[in-house]
């Protein structure tokens, strides 16, 4: 399905939890000089107007990215907002960056990037988004077999973010199918898969699929969670690292309660798991 566009919910409390973890997983990339691959299987637009009529319709930014903006923060928050200012142009919160500016504005001189994108109206956006960077491919075709076709990389370490929008029933064990059939390609790549926490717990079958489709390597939950379980809707935003970085969970138990706190969420908690640690 394609109806999916990121433009109604981009900096929304979803992101938050997303974009700081990824920021965290790419800044421990740039700790060794050897250049990385990033990959991103529903890459979105990469760029979005918060002016726009999808970002004005919800308004989901200003209980999300807002929050934050213009407070006193981390060193880590503080840099994933200076991104932030960097599109905005100035101190107005005006536009926000999808995951692939973020790796794109992180990527060094010898990184690679390949963002799939199957979206005719996002591809265009996101090529769009992409032109000023000479380490980024764009393709348009579906994430799953593009990804695969490209697996093992050169670089050979690096990141593979999965973020789909779940539209289907059946994308969560698609999600965990993939998982595996890439670790098989790319044994010491680093995955990132970002889940919606719904009332319908979905998500607990992904993530048992994923635990016993893969061997050895370390899985690590973290759960940012905004409400109490509602009929409709999210109640708060998952996140499932799979070969996490050294140091990575004591990063996110430091940092996301700080940012849940300024939420003035209904029911704000983060919540950790290893469900594996590596062998």
């Amino acid at each position: 399905m394609l109806s999916y566009q990121h433009g109604f919910h981009a900096g929304n409390f979803a992101d938050l939890h997303k974009h700081l973890v990824l920021s965290m997983l790419l800044e421990a990339l740039n700790k060794k000089a050897k250049p990385w691959s990033y990959f991103e299987t529903h890459s979105g637009r990469g760029y979005y107007d918060l002016s726009s009529e999808q970002a004005q319709k919800t308004g989901e930014y200003l209980d999300g990215v807002a929050k934050l903006w213009g407070k006193d923060q981390s060193a880590l928050v503080n840099g994933y907002l200076d991104r932030v200012k960097e599109l905005s142009l100035g101190e107005q919160l005006t536009a926000y960056p999808g995951s692939p500016m973020l790796a794109a504005m992180a990527a060094r001189a010898d990184d690679r990037l390949h963002l799939m994108e199957l979206h005719p109206q996002e591809i265009a956006e996101l090529k769009r988004a992409m032109r000023r960077f000479s380490q980024v491919g764009v393709h348009h075709r579906d994430g799953y077999e593009g990804v695969l076709g490209l697996l093992p990389p050169k670089p050979n370490r690096g990141l593979i973010l999965i973020d789909p929008a779940y539209e289907v029933k059946d994308e969560y064990l698609q999600v965990a199918d993939f998982v595996a059939k890439s670790l098989q390609r790319w044994p010491n790549a680093q995955l990132a898969v970002w889940y919606p926490l719904l009332s319908a717990d979905r998500h607990e079958a992904m993530l048992t699929k994923i635990a016993a489709t893969t061997e050895s390597v370390g899985l690590y939950d973290s759960r940012f969670i905004v409400a109490e379980p509602q009929e409709r809707g999210m109640y708060g935003s998952g996140m499932l690292l799979i070969n996490p970085p050294w140091q990575i969970d004591q990063q996110i138990e430091n940092e996301l309660p700080k940012v849940l706190e300024q939420l003035d969420a209904q029911a704000p908690e983060l919540v950790t798991n290893w469900i594996r640690r590596s062998a």
